[in-house]
């Protein structure tokens, strides 16, 4: 049978590109899908494109905002809600899917006024703030880490992972070519990693170091780091966007990045070493809690925010390029952090939540959801 999903989850990349995988399994199962968003996030663009219906609400952030920001985001929240639960009235979906981002909080407090089941994904070693809110009204929570799971109510959570494109699954080492160090900041780039990256150019230079940059800037310092490295010298590319990170990957060595969620599974879904730098202001510090995971299990090297600069990035990167017996370990402890069909997983949840609400509808067909 076929059924009727509301997606949310915006901001950034990590949000949006795990949403879209799940709503691609749907969409093959023949669900109807509906996206809720913000006009400002990375969904708006990336829903578009991937061909998915989309509707808009208003809403704001909480974390890494001055007070004035976030009075103004409290006060738009009860229209952030009605707004979200307008849409659900419309579209009368059986089931809500999150994967976070400040737009999720709306959706997720309509969906348990209307009653509908709430299905959440909590990637990161510590719960977000709105999951927490939510933790004992979800239908499930799928989480990336074994002990997540004691955020939530017994019977209501299990080890999903975060959804991975097929692609990163197939990455093998590479067996030719220049040493080649990717970069990433996120989508929209972090601005420690480009200062370091770009600090470290005269010293790899400077040493004949036989290595290539890959380095996604994200927009806003783009034009700056492409120009710099130029006249650098060194092999490789600098670019604001990688569309295709699977390929990246499959043509690195070595990966630096932030320590978020979509990251870190994506580097153990590849089984690819890296040099982990998490983000100091993420919400409830959980990047560090999830870089902290692989990094005591060997299966990454974790460096403070504080600490990275150029000269650290330049010995990091030497040390490994010069072991590749250490690289070689990376690469097998972390793919015990790897959990395939992850997606299909998560379909399958929003499925069996659907099926119970449509039965339970059936036994009381005269009352409405949608009734305050």
């Amino acid at each position: 049978m076929a059924h009727s999903f509301v997606m949310t989850g915006g901001g950034t990349g990590g949000h949006v590109f795990p949403a879209l995988a799940v709503a691609r399994v749907l969409q093959e199962r023949g669900h109807r899908l509906l996206f809720i968003g913000t006009r400002e996030g990375m969904e708006a663009r990336l829903v578009s494109e991937a061909g998915f219906e989309m509707e808009y609400i208003a809403a704001g952030q909480l974390n890494r905002v001055g007070i004035k920001r976030q009075l103004q985001t409290a006060s738009q929240l009860p229209l952030s809600i009605a707004s979200a639960w307008r849409i659900l009235r419309r579209f009368q979906p059986r089931a809500v899917f999150s994967t976070g981002g400040y737009v999720a909080g709306p959706v997720m407090a309509a969906s348990i006024l209307a009653r509908i089941p709430l299905i959440v994904m909590e990637p990161n070693a510590i719960p977000g703030f709105a999951n927490r809110q939510v933790a004992k009204r979800v239908y499930r929570a799928l989480v990336g880490f074994e002990a997540t799971r004691g955020c939530f109510p017994p019977g209501r959570s299990e080890v999903t992972g975060l959804p991975v494109r097929p692609e990163f699954f197939q990455i093998e080492p590479k067996r030719s070519g220049p040493f080649t160090v990717l970069i990433t900041g996120g989508s929209r780039g972090a601005r420690t990693l480009n200062r370091a990256s770009c600090e470290s150019w005269p010293l790899f230079r400077a040493h004949g170091a036989e290595v290539r940059i890959v380095h996604q800037t994200g927009a806003a310092e783009y034009e700056r780091l492409a120009e710099a490295f130029r006249e650098s010298g060194l092999e490789g590319c600098i670019v604001p966007f990688i569309q295709d990170m699977a390929a990246a990957f499959a043509d690195a060595d070595l990966v630096v990045a932030r320590a978020g969620a979509g990251s870190v599974n994506e580097i153990a879904a590849s089984g690819m070493p890296s040099i982990l730098v998490p983000l100091p202001f993420a919400a409830d510090d959980h990047q560090r809690k999830n870089a902290e995971t692989l990094a005591q299990a060997g299966a990454a090297k974790m460096i403070a925010d504080s600490e990275m600069n150029g000269e650290r990035l330049y010995r990091e990167v030497e040390a490994l390029r010069k072991n590749p017996e250490e690289l070689a370990r990376m690469r097998e402890r972390v793919r015990q952090f790897a959990r395939p069909g992850a997606a299909e997983r998560a379909a399958a949840v929003l499925e069996e939540a659907a099926e119970q609400a449509e039965k339970k509808l059936a036994l009381r067909p005269q009352k409405s959801r949608f009734t305050h």
